[in-house]
């Protein structure tokens, strides 16, 4: 992919495709996380390693570091939505 370029000076924007291989990618990787019981990325070890170099070849650098970040964030805003319903 082009987004991937060694010279970010060159670096084309994401197509619709690109984007859209990396969010199916990335959906399949949290889904198996979710089965694991994982909430940080990385702490699957071996489990989910197939999905995991999908996503990482069809996402930017940036990309899974935000989405990784959201995924820890959107788990503790669901703890903290819950324990205050109570």
């Amino acid at each position: 992919m082009s987004w991937f370029s060694s010279n970010p000076g060159l670096e084309e924007p994401p197509s619709k495709q690109d984007r859209q291989k990396c969010w199916d990618s990335r959906d399949a990787y949290f889904a198996c996380l979710d089965r694991m019981g994982v909430v940080k990325a990385g702490g699957e070890k071996d489990a989910c390693s197939g999905e995991k170099k999908k996503y990482e070849q069809n996402c930017a650098k940036s990309w899974i570091d935000y989405f990784n970040q959201r995924r820890v964030i959107a788990e503790a805003q669901k703890e903290r939505l819950a324990q205050a319903s109570k």
